[in-house]
């Protein structure tokens, strides 16, 4: 599919998510593009700019703190309205940081779907809003590690506090605890690898020239 000037691009891992706001906007008779994560999204935006990029924010490849680095630092890209939505990165100082980069709207999961079309209208409404100039890379991957380190360590926590309540003798909600513990470990391992891309990153960036 060719992107459309227009176009509402949806950038989301989740399938079901991302089937569900394609579809609810879709309803609404909204041009929409879907990508499962940052970087193929930049792939879509290469061949035209969306109006709004609505991303989440944990994904592989590239996330969406990365994406909207990526495009607020291209000038061609640099106003187009990021809509972040997220389970995970919800406390106050991750809303802080996804704003200082760049991001427009902060939206929590799960999806509020009234809130959310108000919100893609508010925008629409508004056109396109200058964006101020993108953090410096040191300075966007050092609050990146921050953040990351911050959710692994939540992460570690969780993974104790579920394998704890499985060792107990009580057999009620035991599947759900399971699910809830494998996705923390994958979020875990994952989150573990991130943050060694980034410190590598930050000491290419802080390696005298």
């Amino acid at each position: 599919m060719s992107a459309q000037p227009g176009y509402l691009l949806i950038v989301e891992d989740d399938p079901d998510i991302r089937k569900l706001l394609d579809t609810t906007l879709t309803f609404k008779g909204y041009r929409v593009i879907t990508a499962p994560n940052g970087k193929a999204a930049l792939e879509v935006v290469q061949k035209e700019q969306p109006t709004v990029v609505i991303a989440d924010i944990m994904m592989p490849e590239l996330d969406g703190f990365g994406l909207v680095h990526r495009l607020r630092i291209n000038p061609k890209t640099r106003n187009v309205p990021v809509v972040f939505i997220t389970a995970t990165y919800v406390a106050p100082e991750d809303k802080e940081f996804a704003l200082n980069i760049g991001a427009t709207r902060f939206i929590q999961k799960p999806v509020d779907l009234e809130m959310f079309l108000k919100t893609i209208a508010e925008i629409l409404k508004l056109g396109t809003q200058v964006v101020g100039e993108p953090l410096n890379e040191f300075n966007f991957y050092d609050g990146y590690r921050q953040r990351l380190e911050a959710k692994l360590d939540q992460k570690i926590k969780q993974i104790t506090r579920e394998e704890r309540l499985l060792g107990s003798n009580s057999e009620t909600g035991v599947q759900d605890i399971q699910v809830s513990l494998r996705h923390a470990i994958k979020e875990r391992d994952e989150l573990k690898v991130l943050i060694e891309q980034i410190r590598k990153q930050l000491e290419k960036i802080a390696k005298p020239k």
